[in-house]
C-alpha cells in the first residue's frame, strides 16, 4: 500500500478519535469511545481498556468492545507482576502465542472466538501508566515502527482525555458536596437565627431580675457570688447570640466616606484599658497620605475591634501589637495590618479560622472572624492572615478606594 494513502487513512482515524474523546466529559463514555475507535482503527475483533490505580495496582474502570464483557473482565490484566513489568518497559507488547502467555487466562473462550494475537498498549500520562488497552485479533499480527509510533500517539491522546474526564468527575463530585454543605449551612443559619431570637427575650429577663437581686443582696456571702456568676454567664450568652444574629443577618453596609486612620484611633481608644491591664505595647505606623474611602464606619470598626481583641488574647501579657495603615502597591486599596507577638496559629487551623463556629479558644464562639470576613467581603475587600507558631500572627484588611 502507498505510504501516503496508508497514513492519510490513519490520520483521519486519529483526528476522529481526538475529536470524539475530547468532546466527552464522562469517564465511562470516554473509555467506550477509546476501545471502539482503537479496535476499528486496527481491525481488531474486540478490545478492552482498564484504568489502574498505580498505588494499589488495582483496576478502577473496565470497558470492553466487540467481545463479551463477562469473559474479558475475567482476565487479570491488572495483575501486580504484569503491571510492574509493563510500567518498567512502557512500550507496546504483542502476545503471539496466547496459550503460552501467563497474562492471558481466558484462553479457551478466546480460541473459540478465533483469537490468535493480543496487543497490549500502555496508556501513559506524564511518564506514568494509568491503564492499558488490550486488542484481540483473529490473525497473526506484526506492527511496523511507524504503526507503533502512530498507536503511541493515539494512546497519549486517549490518556489525556481520560485524565480530563476523571478530573471533571472529581470536580463535579466536590461541587455537589459543596452545594449540599452550603444548603445545610444555610438552613442551619436560618434555624439558628430563629432560635437566637427566641432565647434572647428570656435571657434579658434573667439578666434584669438577677441584677436587681444583686443590688439587694449583702455584700458578703455565697448568694452575691452566685448572682455574679449568673449575670456574667447570662451576659456571655447574650454576646454569643448577638454574634450569631449579626452573622445570619444579610444586610448591605451603609457606605459613607470615612477615614481609615480615624477608625483605627477610635478602635484603639475603646480597648485602651485592655492594653493597659495586659501590659501590651501598641506600635502605630499610620500613613498620613490616605484619602477617605466609602465604607460603613460602624461595621468596619467592629472588624478592627474584633481583630484587636483576638490579638490581645493571643499575646495575653507583656507583648506588642503593631498596627499599620498604608496603600497597597497597586494603589487601588487601603490596607490595615494588625500584627501581634502572640502564640500564633497552627498551620492546620489557618485554612479554617474564618469558618463559622470554628474556634481554637475554649470559650470562643467561632463567629467573630466569620462575621468580620463577611463585613469585609460586603465592602468588596479582602482579609488575609499569616502566622507562625510562637512568633505571632498578622491580619491584613484591604478596602477598595471606590
Amino acid at each position: 500500500m502507498n505510504d501516503l494513502i496508508y497514513f492519510e487513512k490513519y490520520y483521519d482515524v486519529f483526528r476522529e478519535i481526538s475529536r470524539i474523546v475530547h468532546a466527552s466529559i464522562e469517564v465511562e463514555e470516554v473509555l467506550e469511545l477509546v476501545v471502539w475507535k482503537s479496535a476499528e482503527m486496527l481491525g481488531a475483533e474486540g478490545a478492552c481498556v482498564r484504568i489502574i490505580n498505580m498505588k494499589t495496582l488495582e483496576s478502577e474502570h473496565f470497558t470492553a468492545y466487540g467481545l463479551d464483557d463477562e469473559h474479558l473482565a475475567k482476565e487479570p490484566v491488572s495483575g501486580h507482576a504484569f503491571f510492574k513489568e509493563f510500567h518498567r518497559r512502557k512500550e507496546i507488547s504483542i502476545i503471539k502465542d496466547i496459550s503460552a502467555s501467563p497474562h492471558v487466562k481466558n484462553v479457551k473462550y478466546l480460541k473459540q472466538r478465533g483469537i490468535q494475537t493480543i496487543i497490549d498498549i500502555p496508556l501513559i500520562l506524564r511518564e506514568d501508566i494509568i491503564g492499558i488497552i488490550r486488542l484481540y485479533f483473529n490473525k497473526p499480527m506484526a506492527l511496523s515502527k511507524k504503526e507503533m509510533n502512530f498507536i503511541g500517539a493515539v494512546s497519549e491522546t486517549c490518556s489525556c482525555a481520560i485524565d480530563k474526564a476523571r478530573i471533571l468527575e472529581e470536580q463535579r463530585t466536590q461541587y455537589d458536596q459543596l452545594a449540599l454543605q452550603t444548603e445545610k449551612l444555610s438552613a442551619l443559619g436560618r434555624m439558628a437565627a430563629g432560635i437566637a431570637h427566641e432565647i434572647n427575650n428570656p435571657l434579658a429577663g434573667i439578666l434584669l431580675f438577677s441584677s436587681n437581686m444583686l443590688k439587694k443582696t449583702p455584700q458578703e456571702g455565697p448568694i452575691k457570688e452566685g448572682l455574679e456568676i449568673i449575670i456574667h454567664e447570662t451576659q456571655r450568652c447574650k454576646a454569643i447570640i448577638q454574634d450569631l444574629l449579626e452573622f445570619s443577618r444579610d444586610k448591605d453596609p451603609r457606605k459613607m466616606p470615612a477615614s481609615v486612620n480615624e477608625l483605627i484611633e477610635k478602635s484603639l481608644s475603646i480597648l485602651n484599658n485592655e492594653f493597659r491591664l495586659h501590659h501590651i505595647d501598641i506600635d502605630k505606623d499610620l500613613s498620613g497620605d490616605l484619602p477617605d474611602i466609602p465604607m460603613d464606619a460602624n461595621l468596619m470598626q467592629q472588624v478592627l475591634v474584633n481583630l484587636l481583641i483576638n490579638a490581645i488574647e493571643a499575646v495575653h501579657e507583656n507583648g506588642t501589637i503593631r498596627i499599620r495603615s498604608d496603600m497597597t502597591p497597586d494603589r487601588k486599596h487601603e490596607k490595615i495590618e494588625i500584627t501581634d507577638t502572640g502564640r500564633g496559629i497552627p498551620k492546620e487551623h489557618l485554612g479554617r479560622i474564618f469558618d463559622p463556629f470554628f474556634s481554637t479558644k475554649k470559650s470562643g464562639t467561632g463567629l467573630g472572624l466569620a462575621v468580620s470576613y463577611g463585613i469585609v467581603q460586603k465592602h468588596n475587600g479582602h482579609i488575609h492572615v499569616s502566622s507562625e507558631p510562637e512568633k505571632g500572627t498578622r491580619f491584613t484588611v484591604e478596602i477598595p478606594l471606590s
